[in-house]
């Protein structure tokens, strides 16, 4: 891999995230919030609805040694539907090493649905490993899940002020990462939300 700024050279995945600790010196009113996608030279995020063609394999890298190191892991309804997630972190010896750096074994996967439209048989909630947290507008109830689910309701329209506001406050998160998709992106950032761009 190379590196085009501050100094071009070669590098590696474990250099450039070696020092990067992003729980340790949150915002007190929010987490600290990272986005981290890939895309084509042309914007592209997604090749027939999914984004595994664009990447390769040092971006899986990147995506793996960022959620080593994030409190907690978003994703949005449509990316969730196009991507049918599983456990945040697979890796036993993984979630092993979080916990021996302080943090909780698995990232909390934060999902963003207004109309509470998601995959529900998508392996995130049919595994049992980990933790979900469903920010929505809707009145409706989730199934019943084998991984534990809690639903937290916004009146009207899912705020992202709000939900950081929650998510630092009410469930001690410190550090945020988001994998998008690009509408949650986009509302991060316009809500000058977003601390680090990967």
């Amino acid at each position: 891999m190379r590196m085009l700024l501050p100094e071009p050279g070669e590098t590696t995945v474990d250099d450039l995230l070696g020092d990067y600790c992003p729980w340790e010196d949150p915002p007190s009113e929010r987490p600290h919030v990272a986005v981290n996608f890939a895309a084509t030279v042309n914007g592209a995020i997604a090749i027939d609805g999914r984004s595994g063609a664009i990447g390769s394999d040092t971006d899986t890298a990147m995506l793996v040694g960022l959620r080593r190191r994030f409190d907690a892991v978003m994703i949005g309804a449509g990316t969730l539907r196009a991507e049918r997630y599983g456990r945040i972190i697979g890796d036993p010896e993984a979630r092993a090493r979080r916990e021996r750096i302080g943090l909780p074994h698995d990232p909390l996967a934060v999902l963003i649905s207004a109309s509470l439209n998601l995959p529900w048989d998508a392996p995130i909630f049919t595994d049992g490993g980990g933790r979900i947290l469903v920010f929505t507008a809707s009145d409706a109830e989730p199934p019943e899940t084998v991984t534990p689910l809690r639903v937290v309701r916004n009146e009207g329209s899912v705020e992202m002020p709000e939900v950081m506001r929650h998510l630092r406050a009410e469930r001690g998160i410190r550090a945020l990462l988001c994998e998008g998709g690009p509408t949650l992106h986009g509302a991060l950032q316009a809500d000058g939300l977003v601390d680090d761009l990967f």
